[in-house]
């Protein structure tokens, strides 16, 4: 099981990394938050203080068409908020 699937680049993302040392990523909705942080110790060779997770629910949407009614919906999400220790960093365009 991959525990992280992306990280989160945004503007306040970004913004979060270089004030507060937290980096934000999108994981595993079956990963707890011990699995969390070793998973990102060990892909980024940091050590992480403190882990935030946030549950995100599936949205789901309906169409009208010619067809009939279209029901359907997205997958469901979690993200993490994992902070660094100080002097830390995790450098995510290193291997671009």
């Amino acid at each position: 099981m991959s525990i992280l699937i992306k990280p989160i680049i945004t503007e306040k993302a970004t913004a979060d990394s270089e004030l507060r040392n937290r980096y934000a990523f999108y994981v595993d909705p079956r990963a707890n938050k011990i699995q969390i942080k070793e998973a990102v110790e060990a892909a980024y060779g940091v050590s992480v203080e403190k882990v935030r997770t946030m549950n995100y629910g599936p949205t789901r949407k309906t169409r009208y068409t010619k067809t009939g009614i279209q029901h359907g919906k997205t997958n469901a999400r979690k993200k993490a908020i994992v902070q660094v220790a100080e002097g830390d960093i995790i450098d995510f365009y290193s291997n671009i």
